[in-house]
């Protein structure tokens, strides 16, 4: 397997999965929601499965989700949430360049109003700013090239970008 695929991370409300559709049509290659693909596996929508088995167990399952991943010519959108643990981060840079998809926090806070039902991996109480802290540093620490989303950035600028830093 060739290591040629390309994953986007980053928080919830970044645009991972719209982004990742157009930058595959653009590069010509296909795409893959990992959510979609743990909500086929565990026949569940993301927020049942987290209400279900906790935060802890929702990331051992995206862990295996993604461990399991074997595909090439591929734009990969995980979860905001596969940088937490090492097996499903380590599988996506094995498959190819990490893109961190950077969204200052008040444009991610304008863009998620649905924090509760979206299926988004954090403990009861916490707020989108408690996982941004978390994960921010994260997504700088894994991501070969990182693209800053601007506040009015269209889809297609943020898609050339990706393109552009790519190259």
């Amino acid at each position: 397997m060739k290591a040629n695929n390309i994953t986007l991370i980053g928080m919830p409300g970044s645009g991972k999965s719209t982004v990742g559709v157009l930058l595959a049509k653009t590069l010509g290659y296909r795409f893959l929601d990992t959510d979609l693909l743990i909500q086929q596996r565990e026949e569940a929508l993301l927020q049942d499965i987290l209400d279900k088995l906790g935060v802890e167990g929702f990331l051992d399952v995206e862990e295996a989700a993604i461990a399991g991943l074997d595909c090439e010519d591929t734009v990969v959108a995980p979860g905001g949430s596969a940088v937490c643990r090492a097996g499903a981060i380590g599988r996506l840079k094995e498959l190819g360049k990490v893109v961190y998809l950077h969204v200052p926090l008040a444009e991610l806070e304008r863009r998620v109003s649905n924090i509760t039902t979206r299926g988004i991996a954090m403990e009861p109480g916490q707020t989108l700013a408690d996982v941004y802290a978390i994960r921010e540093p994260l997504y700088r620490k894994y991501a070969d090239l990182t693209v800053d989303v601007m506040e009015k950035s269209s889809l297609e600028e943020t898609v050339a970008a990706v393109v552009a830093c790519l190259r």
